[in-house]
């Protein structure tokens, strides 16, 4: 069974909690400047293991020293609290 959606004014609460989100349709987003290529691919690393752990994966888009984040719940059609819950995992390793 798929997670619940979050509705328009739950993304938009969600929002206001995480610190650099933008909503993207039905996905939120962000970019982390990071200080080398290197220190890029580490903090990718420690995006996978929590997205592992947590079974939900984001698209990630790596360029030079950049790396973006999306999240989606597919299988849900849109946002829910599992992507809300990664957003605020991914900012606390930063």
């Amino acid at each position: 069974m798929a997670p619940k959606r979050l509705s328009d004014s739950d993304v938009q609460a969600a929002l206001a909690d995480l610190d650099g989100w933008e909503r993207d349709g039905d996905a939120i987003r962000k970019s982390f400047a990071r200080s080398s290529f290197p220190d890029a691919i580490a903090f990718v690393v420690q995006v996978g293991f929590i997205a592992e752990a947590a079974n939900h994966h984001p698209d990630i888009d790596i360029r030079w020293r950049n790396v973006g984040l999306l999240l989606t719940t597919h299988d849900a059609g849109g946002l829910t609290e599992l992507d809300v819950q990664l957003a605020a995992k991914f900012d606390a390793i930063v």
